[in-house]
């Protein structure tokens, strides 16, 4: 908070009515040998005036989008952020909305829940949403448990074209539970062998747009998955789904993503949303929480909390899903997002990601590099430079410009290269000032 108005006898009130003498008798469990005795190596207090203008100079030494140009994607995107979405969210109502236990004398917050989950399973082509998820990683590997549930099977497939934070996750998901994960290669960017989906595969999991940004095949990984009758899952873009044809009507089972894009800042890497979506059949499996809309005993309109077991909360070893909040404040933000934008404003600002990315791909093929693998991309690309990827990455840092993420760490096969990402806040200029610097530091 940036003001905090406790007095010293505020503070002597507090204590006295929970019963202790001082702030440090609420720490009197920590061990008298584990406790700081001496003060701390730190600067003398402030005025307000001097410390935000430390603060400030402390800030100014870090790089961000503020200050640079950022073509750095795999996951969380420079979006534009439409000013009703920070002057709705800020209001007090709205701002300290959280899990209602006694959930129905809850009528706004949770007609915000019910609209939020009405847009994006409408998004994402898909009959049911949940009120969300921590994250786009969870909501994977949520997915994948579940879906082990409805089968009763043991082995989760996935490719190696899904992100690989949200595959390393699913390991540790998957491995606490006993379930066995296979990954299977996309060698030139998409997922091409499905041979490793047997009887005992609970569930097929592709990206659409995968981690490179390509496009994947879904009616292929959709027809790999139902040989079997194991269920197809696919992590989406939710933005990419504005202009792509959903998942959703390619018949998958369960749709999940990542919703930061839908007007959340970046940040320092969240906090961020967790989209699912599944077919209206597995609703009872599903995890999180759902709201409904019903009416009252006068016909008026009411919100109820249809599905949220008790388990999730009390009794653990039985739920379905050991999470059992929702990321509220982040999903208001998505839902004005949404509401602002439209389904046309949303559109455009697809089709401009689309144009911006392959105008980036021709300027920056013609700087001594070239595109790592062809075919259709969205908002991402592979970039193969001559050099390490990582070099390419700190030179151009220097210039202002964070140029994307070396896969190298990843996919030790792509050292020299580099993952660009390019939205629709990216403009000729700064992506024509890319391709100049990227030859100055090739040269």
């Amino acid at each position: 908070m940036p003001y905090i108005p406790h007095t010293d006898e505020d503070r002597r009130e507090m204590l006295a009515t929970i019963g202790v003498g001082s702030i440090d008798d609420l720490f009197a469990d920590i061990p008298d040998n584990l406790r700081l005795k001496t003060q701390l190596n730190i600067p003398s207090a402030l005025d307000e005036y001097r410390l935000y203008g430390h603060l400030f100079d402390l800030a100014h030494k870090n790089s961000s989008a503020a200050n640079t140009v950022c073509f750095l994607g795999a996951g969380i995107y420079d979006r534009y952020i439409p000013a009703t979405v920070g002057a709705v969210i800020s209001r007090g109502e709205f701002l300290t909305s959280y899990t209602p236990y006694q959930p129905e004398l809850s009528q706004g917050y949770l007609q915000a829940i019910y609209e939020f989950q009405s847009m994006v399973a409408a998004l994402y082509g898909m009959e049911v949403a949940n009120a969300s998820m921590y994250d786009g990683a969870t909501a994977m590997a949520e997915a994948a448990l579940m879906a082990s549930t409805i089968n009763n099977r043991k082995k989760v497939v996935v490719s190696q074209s899904v992100h690989p934070n949200y595959r390393a996750v699913l390991h540790t998901y998957c491995w606490s539970v006993g379930l066995n994960v296979e990954e299977i290669s996309a060698p030139d960017g998409t997922t091409e062998n499905y041979s490793k989906v047997d009887a005992d595969t609970a569930c097929v999991i592709v990206q659409n747009p995968n981690f490179f940004g390509s496009l994947e095949d879904l009616e292929r990984a959709r027809e790999a998955a139902r040989t079997t009758n194991a269920l197809f899952i696919v992590v989406a873009d939710p933005i990419a789904c504005a202009l792509l044809k959903p998942p959703g009507e390619y018949g998958a089972d369960i749709v999940v993503g990542e919703g930061q894009s839908l007007g959340i800042p970046m940040g320092m890497g969240g906090p961020l949303l967790g989209l699912f979506t599944c077919k209206s059949e597995h609703v009872r499996r599903i995890p999180g929480r759902i709201v409904g809309k019903t009416v009252d005993h006068d016909g008026r309109t009411g919100y109820v909390m249809t599905l949220r077991t008790r388990e999730q909360d009390i009794r653990r070893e039985k739920a379905t899903s050991n999470i059992c909040t929702n990321e509220a404040l982040m999903g208001l933000a998505a839902l004005v997002y949404m509401t602002a934008m439209g389904k046309n404003g949303m559109k455009r600002v697809a089709e401009t990601t689309v144009r911006n990315s392959r105008y980036a791909m021709a300027k920056l093929a013609d700087t001594g590099c070239k595109i790592k693998f062809g075919g259709k991309v969205f908002g991402e690309f592979v970039l193969e430079t001559p050099i390490d990827a990582t070099v390419v990455q700190v030179k151009l840092m220097q210039k202002g410009i964070l140029a994307g993420l070396p896969l190298g760490p990843f996919y030790p096969a792509l050292q020299n290269c580099l993952l660009v990402a390019v939205t629709e806040t990216r403009t000729r200029e700064q992506i024509d000032d890319y391709a100049v610097k990227l030859k100055e530091v090739l040269s």
